[in-house]
């Protein structure tokens, strides 16, 4: 009898937590709406401000600078705060739905946000090592133990480990994307045709003697491609992460952002970095290009060898197009920087 009482008020128990949490969750629903068309709103009128002063031209500059200041730094106290969670998600690309189908990947707390990103930069750090490392092991092992002719398993696991490598990366920044981060579109498309690449590269026969060397001297050149865009991808994970800190900290960024190919930084390391990136793009463009003449010149007649090619050298230009494009917009932040500086100054 006792356990029978227990039992039956432990179900009148749970069906009053039901009702209490259906009452909470119905009210916070509520909640959660007005908050939704607040933030909406708030968002649209930051927008609408911030093309009014773009077309304005009759103004004092100074006065439509700091103005312009202000609304870029309350648009990232809007996204970088609590209130992030109820502006509208931008949509999820088809790559992410290709994979996780119609799922919600947007975070509902900040916290949570931050840690995606903490992981995508802890997955770069890493993955930029084995950029380095596993190219330069084929190709020592090529000298001194292969002599001079790669054989195809090693190579091939080599390109299975990219198609892995821009596949997380490419998920990764689609979700940080649905999470409010500013990565630019074309590293996402810079991902698809290196995951392009990977993919066909898999099929690709590498042959050995006779004539190995002339045969795989495309292979042996996107190794060292390979090598040297890890090295930019180490210099880049270090200094980029000091730069966003200050932007963040200036309210300049939001703290969901991340940078791609990102050149503006610390002088003296953008002297430093701006040198190995045209380096590296021009390196690119001209293995693709050695591919193309490959193929076409009947040396290694696959079609792989041709696709490749033309990857790599879309690859080298869509690179080479934003790294100027950043370099742009850090020439124009120097000189605001400087403008504000100077008004200090004379106040």
């Amino acid at each position: 009898m006792e356990v029978e009482e227990e039992v039956r008020r432990i179900v009148e128990q749970v069906k009053e937590l039901h009702d209490s949490a259906t009452s909470f969750v119905s009210s916070s629903s509520h909640e959660e709406l007005s908050l939704r068309k607040r933030s909406s709103l708030v968002d649209a009128s930051i927008t609408r401000l911030h093309s009014i002063l773009l077309s304005d031209k009759h103004h004092d500059p100074k006065l439509l600078e700091k103005l312009e200041e202000d609304l870029q730094r309350a648009r990232c106290m809007l996204a970088d705060g609590d209130t992030s969670s109820f502006l509208p998600s931008k949509p999820q690309g088809r790559f992410v739905r290709m994979f996780l189908g119609p799922v919600n990947v947007r975070a509902s707390r900040k916290d949570i946000q931050l840690k995606v990103k903490e992981e995508y930069n802890s997955y770069r750090d890493r993955t930029a090592l084995l950029f380095l490392v596993f190219p330069a092991i084929l190709l020592t092992l090529r000298s001194y133990v292969w002599e001079g002719c790669l054989p195809a398993f090693p190579v091939q696991l080599y390109q299975a480990w990219l198609l892995f490598l821009y596949a997380g990366l490419a998920m990764r920044e689609n979700i940080l994307r649905a999470n409010g981060s500013d990565i630019r579109s074309w590293w996402l498309y810079h991902h698809y045709c290196a995951m392009a690449m990977a993919l066909v590269s898999l099929t690709w026969e590498i042959r050995g003697q006779p004539n190995c060397v002339q045969k795989q001297k495309g292979v042996r050149l996107f190794l060292q491609w390979a090598m040297m865009q890890g090295v930019a991808m180490l210099l880049q994970n270090r200094y980029q992460r000091q730069r966003l800190y200050t932007r963040i900290a200036l309210g300049k960024a939001k703290r969901m952002d991340v940078v791609w190919g990102e050149t503006a930084g610390v002088d003296g390391q953008l002297l430093l970095l701006c040198p190995i990136l045209f380096t590296l793009q021009g390196f690119e463009a001209y293995v693709g290009l050695q591919l193309l003449r490959t193929a076409l010149t009947g040396v290694v007649g696959e079609w792989q060898v041709l696709i490749c090619g033309i990857l790599l050298v879309v690859m080298a230009i869509g690179n080479f197009i934003n790294t100027v494009e950043t370099l742009m917009v850090k020439s124009r932040f120097k000189a605001k920087m400087k403008r504000s500086k100077s008004r200090a100054e004379l106040d």
